[in-house]
């Protein structure tokens, strides 16, 4: 599997995952569940970022990026009724890139399978008049 495929599936599921979790828990332990977040983030499309995926997909992951360093201060720095509505932003910020990184990847893949090109040998067009 390609990994730009991978890292944005598992960032739109990191992402859907903090967008439930700052509603579901407490505030304490959102609290270090987004900044486990952001690490996860940051992590990925660092990774990422390192093996050369093209220009778009470098951007959007430059864009994760800040987006995974911002969500690890706002958890440490903001009270944590205001971390549970930053996390939940994040979290929709995440699903939104990596969505965009999947489209990214979809259109990519599609321009690939239209460019190739079927042709048949001069044996094949042979057979094909003699047969009929």
């Amino acid at each position: 599997m390609n990994s730009r495929f991978l890292t944005n599936a598992a960032l739109t599921l990191a992402g859907a995952f903090t967008v439930v979790a700052s509603m579901a828990w407490a505030p304490a332990t959102f609290m270090w569940l987004m900044f486990a977040a952001g690490i996860v983030a940051m992590t990925l499309s660092t990774a990422a970022a390192v093996r050369g995926r093209g220009l778009p997909q470098r951007v959007l992951d430059g864009m994760i990026a800040i987006l995974g360093a911002w969500t690890i201060v706002a958890s440490l720095v903001f009270s944590a009724g205001t971390v549970t509505w930053l996390g939940f932003a994040s979290g929709i910020g995440f699903v939104g890139l990596a969505l965009a990184g999947l489209t990214l990847h979809e259109l990519h893949t599609e321009r690939v399978v239209h460019s190739f090109d079927v042709r048949t040998s001069a044996e094949e067009h042979r057979y094909a008049s003699i047969n009929g």
